[in-house]
């Protein structure tokens, strides 16, 4: 579905990415772990078609996306929950819910889909018509995921989502995550949140200092020595 091959990343003279490859096949739930600083944000601004990659190839179901707009790339299916939301804090909850079905597709077919968001979201559809501003964090990051389907995309990108939340709250966007995922959207999971993350996702890489540097079936990778010492604190 999603496939990136040997991609290298500068900002100027500065190389970001080097050779990052990686896949996300239909229907997996994929993470990319990495510390503050490891280039995670560089590869997700390289996907979404605000960067330019200086070499290598992006494909999504054998489309290169390598010089797509960021319009055209949501137009081919994919869509994404940026870290810190983003949403329009003075609209309401379903005006903000609407303006992400901009797709013509999802115009067409959003009454359908905000019942469906409603489903998964039951908190969001008692607060239709509260500002959207005034919701917690947890809220509002239901909001922001809400927001992104709303396209009807088959691929959806979370970036740092559980970022500023508490325990009980990533808790349960995780299960959401899961639940999202059981209707056929496959989904790439870049989070600080390792151990959750882990136990979620079906594989993961791990990104530092711009490389890739491990990759494998989640669950196992929570029980290598690498990942335990560099990023949960067990030697």
């Amino acid at each position: 579905m999603l496939r990136i091959e040997s991609l290298n990343v500068k900002y100027g003279d500065i190389q970001i990415l080097w050779d990052v490859s990686l896949e996300v096949n239909n229907g997996e739930i994929v993470a990319l772990i990495g510390s503050n600083g490891a280039g995670k944000s560089t590869l997700l601004r390289t996907l979404t078609g605000l960067l330019k990659p200086n070499s290598g190839r992006i494909h999504y179901n054998g489309v290169l996306l390598n010089n797509k707009s960021p319009n055209k790339i949501v137009e081919l299916g994919i869509s994404m929950v940026p870290e810190g939301r983003r949403l329009f804090p003075k609209m309401t909850v379903l005006e903000n819910l609407e303006v992400g079905a901009f797709l013509k597709e999802a115009r067409l077919e959003r009454h359908s889909t905000l019942d469906w968001i409603w489903e998964v979201f039951p908190a969001l559809k008692e607060r239709a018509q509260q500002i959207a501003g005034s919701l917690s964090g947890g809220e509002q990051q239901m909001l922001a995921i809400g927001r992104a389907l709303m396209a009807r995309n088959k691929f959806l990108i979370l970036d740092e989502m559980s970022l500023g939340l508490s325990p009980l709250l990533v808790k349960n966007i995780f299960k959401i995550v899961k639940q999202i995922n059981k209707v056929g959207i496959s989904i790439f999971i870049v989070e600080q949140n390792v151990p959750t993350t882990l136990r979620t996702a079906n594989k993961a890489y791990i990104l530092e200092s711009g490389h890739i540097v491990g990759h494998g079936e989640a669950r196992s990778l929570l029980k290598s020595s690498h990942v335990k010492e560099a990023y949960l604190g067990i030697s």
